[in-house]
């Protein structure tokens, strides 16, 4: 009987068991890619994931991954001897979520064959993310991420996805941080849908082994309690105190009116910084660089007066890893590291495999000199937790 509770294809999970379609399967990190020809050790579910965690980490469409995703949980409740037999029998596609191509990867996969599929994502996005092996040294020193997003807003996967992934990446902890009210282009979260999001994980957690009151878990990995809060005009910040109160890291964000008069957006960062539920500036200049969206200046404001109250208020300055932000610029990351902020390198992954960005984060990190004590996702989750409370 395929296992109940969260659905792979569901956006808003109910607490309850969790999937066995869930459960670690293979490690997602990148390896030497492999070649058609060569000989197939892994299973057809770690097959499919991988395609899936490779097209993500290229910043794929989704619809294009959401298949591998599917497929993977369709076929794993059925048993490595119903796959075989359903392979030899090309009865695969009739499966509900396995197509004409997920059903080829399968079938090679079982015949321990390299899936052809596989072979050609490996290829076109299995390669290291950084030049000569820069960045990993302060990546070996990232204990988590700050900064993730799920399906309940603009995420493209399951809160579970995120936390399996965040696990086989060596995460020890991963803080979820979907939208707010404000943000209706990515569904943000209502306090009420907050809410029920709250109860999924702990869900989650207890499934894994974890708890949320400052205890190491049996793996030592833990899903954290947060948000991507946007800052409001006035500088507010667009959930309610009662909500922001009940998570463990709250990120604050502009998402609006980034060409505002310079003037204001510089009271407007600052009156965030100041308000004593944020602990993250998320991506503070807006910019994008390149990708599908385009690109996007900079806003304008007094960078000096906002990195100074993050360094007076113990707020960390995001630096984005995604590589369309790569924000904070350059010249404003080495201005933060000499008024002596605290920094914290996140992924802001809306997929699985984009998880996988931070050693861009890293790069840039290490490339200007900044001390990995003062990144706040280095420390331990007890650490982390007390810094983070208000």
């Amino acid at each position: 009987m395929p296992p109940t509770g969260f659905s792979t294809a569901c956006g808003e999970q109910s607490p309850g068991t969790v999937s066995e379609s869930r459960r670690r399967v293979a490690p997602d990190t990148p390896r030497e890619g492999a070649r058609v020809g060569q000989q197939y050790t892994g299973t057809p579910v770690a097959a499919l994931r991988r395609i899936a965690f490779l097209l993500e980490r290229g910043r794929a469409d989704s619809y294009k991954v959401k298949a591998y995703r599917k497929a993977a949980a369709a076929i794993l409740p059925l048993g490595e001897d119903e796959v075989r037999r359903r392979a030899g029998a090309g009865t695969l596609a009739e499966l509900p979520g396995v197509g004409a191509s997920t059903a080829q990867v399968i079938a090679q996969a079982v015949r321990g064959e390299v899936p052809e599929r596989l072979a050609a994502v490996e290829a076109e996005h299995g390669g290291p993310l950084t030049a000569d092996g820069a960045g990993t040294a302060l990546r070996a020193r990232l204990r988590g991420d700050l900064h993730s997003h799920s399906d309940w807003s603009d995420g493209g996967s399951p809160i579970e996805e995120m936390a399996m992934t965040a696990i086989e990446l060596g995460h020890d902890y991963l803080v979820l941080t979907d939208h707010s009210p404000r943000l209706k282009v990515a569904r943000g979260l209502s306090a009420e849908r907050l809410a029920r999001q709250l109860d999924v994980v702990a869900a989650v957690n207890e499934h894994l082994g974890g708890h949320l009151d400052g205890h190491p878990d049996e793996t030592g990995f833990r899903l954290l309690r947060g948000i991507e809060v946007d800052i409001l005009d006035d500088g507010s910040l667009d959930q309610s105190e009662e909500m922001l109160a009940r998570l463990d890291v709250r990120v604050a964000s502009v998402h609006s009116k980034l060409a505002m008069e310079p003037e204001a957006l510089t009271r407007r960062m600052v009156a965030a910084v100041r308000n004593p539920f944020t602990n993250v500036l998320g991506h503070c200049t807006g910019r994008l660089v390149t990708g599908a969206r385009g690109t996007r200046p900079e806003s304008r404001f007094d960078a000096r007066a906002v990195f100074e109250a993050c360094a007076e208020e113990g707020v960390a300055v995001e630096i984005n890893s995604r590589p369309e932000r790569r924000d904070p610029p350059t010249r404003l990351l080495e201005l933060a590291r000499d008024i002596g902020c605290l920094f914290s390198i996140d992924s802001d992954a809306h997929a699985p495999g984009q998880l996988d960005y931070p050693l861009l984060g890293c790069e840039r990190a290490e490339a200007a000199g900044i001390d990995a004590e003062r990144i706040v996702n280095t420390w331990p989750a007890e650490r982390l937790l007390e810094w983070a409370t208000p």
